[in-house]
């Protein structure tokens, strides 16, 4: 495989850097309503302070992580058509904080307690200082308790198809977790105690695997062995296919991602987790990388990809200054290359540290070529490096922006959509940084994000972007109220948005994605305009509709499927009385004059052609509902019957209802798609019929409706709305907006209905738990 040949380094062009922080003409006027971030409704209070340097993660499937001192907090964002008001639907879990407390394991339990006497006691006051000032080999100085850092890994990567989650607590220890259920989290691995029994396993030996020359007693070396197991952060990389070997010789696909932990003396330990990931025990330990930067500070993956070409790496910060791009070396993927050696972004030791390390893919708009924009805090300063690939080599662009902040900047958060970066610092100011590109440099245009007066005088400690830049979050708490510190502090989640309902439509119809799941914080956006106005924007419409007569697209239609939804919501009558209330004995009253009577019955003409109307539109409505939910059930019962055609023999009993599908699809004459496939399945079958039966009664089960099954007993089941089988058990799964439900594979099923069962919810998109 060939290797890139890169520059070890590239001093800063400072010639051909500009950097634009004053505003331009017409940058000073005021916002207008439209530009103000809409602050959203519920503002989520937290029960314990946050803790870590980076509190906020948000994940791809729209989950927000909040580290706090008693537990992970998440939140789960969802885009709930079935409910009618206007605040952001949440789900809260949390995963706890251990109660026992971890220890590091750097050697045999007497000679390590003999080495903490020894120093704790030791005449030399540089070494007996140095040893009680250090809070990890230290026992005496105590452990705090909580979140010291969490992070999401890609979407896909667990066994119902959506992220994983790392946790890294206060006492260094690593633990992957995944969503076990709607509203449940299940621990996976403990990766602290894995990786430390490997280094028992080695001796405690460096990756020359050359045994350490010293014991316990020796200071350096108790040190060395603490250091070279305590997280300092974790990220997880891409998701990567590579080629497996099988037994018969034959080669197979298989996807995998990795983890990469950064440890206090500059290792990289890199863990492989191949997908869907649900089983701890099926971690592989993946590589060691000796960075050799002392006094690590943040980690972050560059990964660069050009058509069928990849590259990439680990960006290393340090406390001292230093930030550069450690080579990652991986074998079987189709197209990755290797750097040479590592790369220098930036040289200079000044001790400011380095933290909040943003990497993200551009394309640059004048060289038409993908460039990587890396973005980090240091101080008050933010830094910024440009990756351009030329034939030439690798070309780094480097400077820093000055003058954004009085204090420390504490957050950075990016959206890739718009390529829009925003960072906070604990004063409460947020700024939008915007880069446009020049011919060898990057100009970035700040702006103050105008806040509603709820954040007013409080502190803000991290924020967040939702995955396609529709939301922000932050989390705040009290600042100085009367020139004193409060005594008791309420953290707080906030959430704003960032775009304008129109815009997230715009996106929402162009979203190279497809899936209505992925693109959930857009679709929240449309759902709350249209909850708020009680109609559809006629643009939306026009549009939608205009793309559905180009391309019959299975998106377009969930577009259009969840819209009628929502807008069938808003023309519910609200309820006047409750069921549980007794009703009241009607009260006749007896009106002597004529006009009275006449009055009367005006106004109740007029409420009664109202209510004519409004019922006249909820039909017009629900009938557009049934068209857009039968057409995406017709589309993807020819999708099975294909599958089904192409996977079967002519005596083969399976479980899907083929006849009943085809005799369901027949009833549209109009359907010559249709028609073909099934003259081609019933050719094949031979007249042969598999009829489902009831596990009940053992009666047929006709296939008269896609969502149930109802025997000639009255026994009733619901169906799988991605094999249309009758679900007869008791354990099913569910979409996650309780839309359909889908059964459960069974190990006798062949591999291509387990595949089919993988798929996610027809209607919404949202993947089946």
């Amino acid at each position: 495989m060939a290797a890139a040949s890169l520059p070890d380094s590239a001093p800063p062009e400072s010639g051909n850097v500009a950097i634009k922080t004053e505003p331009l003409d017409g940058d000073g006027v005021p916002p207008t309503p439209r530009d103000v971030p809409v602050k959203r409704d519920p503002v989520v209070p937290l029960l314990s302070p946050v803790s870590g340097l980076q509190p906020l993660r948000w994940s791809p499937d729209h989950r927000l992580a909040v580290c706090t001192s008693s537990s992970l907090s998440v939140l789960e964002l969802l885009c709930d058509m079935h409910s009618s008001r206007q605040d952001l639907s949440l789900n809260r879990t949390s995963i706890p904080v251990p109660t026992q407390t971890h220890k590091l394991r750097v050697g045999p339990p007497d000679e390590l307690s003999q080495a903490v006497k020894k120093f704790s006691l030791d005449p030399d006051p540089t070494v007996r200082q140095v040893f009680l000032a250090d809070t990890v080999i230290n026992p005496s100085v105590g452990v705090h308790s909580g979140m010291k850092f969490a992070s999401w890994s890609p979407l896909g990567c667990d066994s119902s198809g959506r992220c994983l989650l790392a946790c890294l607590t206060l006492d260094n220890c690593l633990t992957v977790h995944s969503s076990r259920g709607h509203l449940e989290w299940k621990l996976l691995v403990n990766l602290t105690e894995s990786y430390g029994e490997r280094l028992k396993q080695r001796g405690y030996a460096k990756k020359d695997n050359n045994p350490p020359q010293a014991d316990l007693l020796d200071l350096g070396e108790l040190q060395r062995r603490f250091r070279m197991q305590t997280p300092v952060k974790m990220e997880w990389s891409s998701i990567y296919t590579i080629k497996k070997v099988q037994a018969d010789n034959s080669c197979v696909d298989e996807e995998m991602v990795l983890l990469a932990v950064l440890m206090e003396n500059g290792d990289l330990v890199l863990w492989k987790f191949v997908l869907p990931f649900a089983d701890g025990d099926d971690v592989v330990f993946y590589d060691l990388i000796e960075s050799g930067v002392s006094r690590p500070s943040d980690l972050a993956w560059w990964e660069y990809k050009n058509g069928s070409q990849r590259m990439g790496g680990l960006i290393v910060g340090s406390e001292v200054g230093p930030v550069k791009i450690m080579p990652v070396s991986l074998s079987k993927v189709k197209g990755y290359c290797t750097l040479r050696l590592p790369v220098i972004l930036w040289k200079e030791c000044d001790e400011i540290a380095v933290e909040n390390i943003r990497c993200f893919p551009v394309i640059h708009p004048i060289h038409k070529t993908s460039c990587s924009l890396i973005l980090a805090s240091r101080g008050c300063y933010i830094f910024w490096c440009l990756l351009m690939i030329s034939p030439n080599g690798l070309n780094i662009h480097n400077s820093h922006i000055t003058g954004l902040n009085s204090l420390p900047v504490v957050s950075l958060a990016v959206s890739q959509q718009e390529v829009a970066v925003y960072s906070c610092s604990m004063d409460g100011w947020i700024k939008k940084l915007t880069p446009t590109f020049t011919e060898s440099s990057v100009i970035f245009k700040v702006e103050d994000l105008a806040q509603p007066e709820t954040l007013t005088g409080r502190w803000i400690h991290g924020i967040a972007v939702s995955h396609n830049g529709a939301y922000v979050a932050l989390v705040s708490a009290p600042g100085i109220v009367g020139s004193f510190h409060p005594f008791h502090k309420n953290y707080q989640i906030h959430f704003l948005m960032l775009k304008t309902p129109e815009a997230a439509a715009s996106l929402l119809l162009k979203s190279p994605e497809q899936n209505l799941f992925k693109t959930a914080d857009l679709l929240e956006l449309v759902r709350w305009q249209v909850l708020k106005t009680k109609r559809v924007p006629a643009s939306l419409q026009e549009e939608l509709d205009r793309k559905l007569q180009e391309v019959d697209s299975p998106y377009l239609w969930r577009i259009k499927l969840f819209l009628a939804r929502v807008l069938h919501l808003t023309l519910q009558a609200p309820r006047t009385e409750h069921k549980w209330k007794p009703r009241r004995t009607a009260v006749k009253v007896l009106v002597q004059e004529e006009e009275e009577d006449e009055a009367v019955e005006r106004v109740e003409g007029e409420a009664g052609g109202v209510e004519g109307e409004a019922e006249d539109r909820r039909t017009e409505v629900q009938t557009l509902m049934q068209v857009a939910e039968m057409h995406l059930m017709r589309d993807h019962m020819k999708k099975v019957l294909g599958v089904v055609y192409l996977n079967t023999w002519v005596p083969q009993n399976i479980c899907i209802p083929t006849c009943g599908l085809m005799d369901y699809l027949s009833r549209d004459p109009d359907d010559k798609d249709s028609e073909v496939l099934i003259g081609h399945i019933r050719k094949k079958l031979n007249k042969q019929t598999f009829p489902e039966r009831c596990s009940l009664c053992q009666a047929p089960l006709p296939f008269t409706d896609c969502k149930q099954a109802v025997c000639e007993n009255g026994h009733m089941w619901l169906r799988c709305v991605l094999s249309y089988q009758a679900c007869q058990t008791l354990t099913f799964r569910r979409c996650l907006l309780q839309d359909c439900i889908a059964r459960l594979p069974e190990p006798e099923d062949p591999e291509w209905i387990k595949k089919l069962l993988k798929a996610p919810c027809l209607l919404c998109d949202s993947p089946m738990i």
